[in-house]
């Protein structure tokens, strides 16, 4: 199955999210959306697009004098808040995109899911195998993995050993780690039935500052048909997650 993605859509509109924003931020009386644009050298069309983001995410709101000042978590929003919000951004993709979504994250040598968005008609995946132990098989654990150097991925499959737990299961650590090196990064993994039969899934990896984090989706293999366009969505809607990780 070829893909081709706009890989570093994501990456270059947090950039610039974040760019808006601290122009907004500093601004507590208000600033247009002309004089965003010509602080910050974009284009009108594209600072209206990213305002109408921050928006929905409430990271910045609008004055009825037509200016923008910091949101109501524009700050450094508290624990609960910055889950909501997560959460909901999870919610929304997962009815966009028809697909149970996760956020898994590399946390001191292991893989932790931390997040999830499934419903009836999208459960997540069962994790029959644990997480941890199955990074060689899963979208997510690859998507992890390809952001460690190779001293990290050597570390993590000494400690757990690539099994085959599928028919389609890499569990020779050179066949997996040419795959890892060949990956283009902000591209998503795919897993095909290799961690489990019946399963079929995508991520994309989330890198904030120096933390490996990944979003990722999954399909029963009756809609593998749609995971093409589903992995073309989890990537070009990932800003708004990876705006959360970042600030």
């Amino acid at each position: 199955m070829a893909l081709t993605y706009e890989s570093a859509a994501p990456y270059r509109s947090v950039r610039k999210a974040l760019r808006v924003l601290e122009t907004v931020s500093r601004h507590s009386s208000g600033i247009t959306e002309p004089a965003i644009a010509a602080a910050t050298r974009f284009p009108r069309v594209e600072v209206a697009a990213l305002l109408r983001m921050l928006r929905a995410e409430e990271y910045v709101r609008r004055l009825p004098d037509g200016g923008y000042v910091a949101g109501a978590y524009g700050g450094e929003p508290g624990r609960a808040v910055a889950r909501g919000r997560l959460q909901r951004q999870l919610e929304r993709l997962r009815d966009t995109i028809g697909a149970a979504v996760y956020v898994s994250r590399y946390v001191d040598g292991e893989i932790r899911v931390t997040d999830v968005a499934d419903g009836p008609g999208v459960p997540r995946v069962n994790e029959w195998v644990d997480f941890r132990s199955a990074a060689h098989a899963s979208a997510i654990g690859k998507s992890l993995l390809s952001q460690l150097d190779v001293n990290g991925r050597r570390d993590h499959l000494a400690r757990h050993r690539p099994a085959r737990l599928t028919s389609r299961t890499i569990t020779s650590e050179r066949a997996l780690f040419t795959r890892l090196e060949a990956h283009v990064p902000s591209v998503p993994v795919l897993d095909l039935q290799e961690y489990a039969v019946g399963t079929v899934c995508a991520a994309v990896p989330l890198t904030a500052g120096a933390s490996a984090n990944c979003l990722a989706l999954s399909l029963s293999v009756e809609h593998a048909h749609r995971l093409h366009d589903a992995a073309l969505a989890l990537n070009r809607n990932a800003t708004p997650v990876l705006l959360s990780l970042a600030l």
